[in-house]
């Protein structure tokens, strides 16, 4: 009775201090308890596990980098043509390099890896240079970088895949630790550990903050906005081509036309954790659970082969609205009673 007890204080103080996470929280354990009451055999295995945990990575770190510029002010749509990019050169690269008996040259991963993170941060500046710079709204300025890196894709490709490289990177990236820890889930928690400490011990965290609460203060502090606005973007291209990195190892090939729900995805995990789309707000605790959760709903929905796949971006489609709806809702509830309890303690002082 008093273990029940202190998991109900330990959610309220949960829910007090952050509505979002706490949300996520309780859906996320309906969740399991109707898993483990409708499909407890084909949902709770080690094998099952261990497939989601390889699974979100690639869209989970590519939405640590929308999570930063959305708490900016703005917004990546271009992550996944930036992901399908780097990947792209890392197959071609791969591809050159790969022995007529299928090996690599010890410095051929490494090699990858740094190329995909320089075109992934380069991509980004891009980015950033056209927010900035040129004032052109993130969301038309991400959008126009994301159509023209695709078509790029396509022409570097002619809408094939490039394959038959190699095995050793996929092998190197989807091994497991200890032959139980995916590799990808390590990429994960490294870069949301990195995040985290960039977020909320450095400096510029504090001033991506404030940027995001209100350019215009920002700009009266004395920060210099624009390139706060460029390292921004150049991070958020940087998660994508890691992203982009797991991505070919996960297909064991890359395409131009790889993760294209992953757009919707990355936004819906970013909003789901608590991320103001109006800036200046969110944790990227909240962000994790939503990874978590999506790739446990869908994983969860696949248990049900009378349930088509191809619903479940109708799915992500309806959470979006209703999540941004409830926030709505949420947000002018607290407005109303700050503005109530500011009332109530004028009246008191000119008493």
């Amino acid at each position: 009775m008093m273990q029940g007890t202190g998991i109900v204080s330990w959610m309220g103080r949960l829910h007090a201090k952050d509505r979002h996470i706490s949300r996520l929280v309780i859906f996320t354990v309906l969740w399991m308890l109707f898993m483990a009451i409708t499909r407890f055999n084909r949902f709770y295995t080690v094998l099952n596990f261990q497939t989601m945990a390889s699974q979100f990575p690639e869209f989970g770190i590519m939405s640590l980098g929308v999570m930063l510029c959305m708490i900016s002010g703005g917004i990546d749509l271009s992550a996944v043509s930036i992901a399908n990019f780097s990947s792209i050169l890392m197959a071609r690269v791969l591809l050159s390099l790969t022995t007529e008996t299928g090996l690599l040259p010890i410095y051929a991963i490494p090699l990858v890896l740094v190329l995909a993170a320089l075109v992934g941060a380069a991509w980004g500046i891009f980015n950033g240079i056209l927010v900035s710079k040129f004032k052109i709204p993130p969301i038309l300025a991400t959008m126009g970088t994301g159509e023209l890196v695709r078509g790029l894709c396509v022409a570097m490709t002619n809408g094939n895949a490039v394959s038959r490289f190699s095995r050793i990177y996929a092998q190197t990236i989807t091994g497991r630790l200890f032959g139980l820890v995916p590799v990808q889930l390590v990429f994960f928690m490294v870069m949301v550990v990195l995040v985290w400490v960039l977020l909320s011990k450095t400096v510029f965290g504090t001033k991506l903050y404030m940027l995001g609460t209100s350019t215009t203060a920002a700009e009266y502090s004395g920060l210099k906005v624009d390139t706060l606005l460029i390292k921004t973007y150049m991070l958020s291209g940087l998660c994508a081509a890691i992203g982009g990195m797991i991505m070919l190892a996960n297909y064991n090939s890359a395409r131009a036309d790889y993760g294209t729900v992953y757009t919707l995805q990355c936004i819906l995990i970013v909003v789901l954790g608590g991320v103001s789309p109006n800036g200046g707000k969110g944790r990227i605790g909240g962000v994790v659970l939503a990874i978590i959760l999506l790739r446990m709903l869908e994983t969860g929905i696949n248990r049900f082969p009378n349930i088509s796949s191809y619903y479940i971006l109708l799915i992500w489609g309806g959470v979006l609205i209703s999540v941004m709806v409830l926030n709505h809702f949420t947000e002018s509830s607290t407005t109303r009673m700050f503005k109530k309890a500011l009332k109530v303690g004028r009246h008191k002082d000119s008493r």
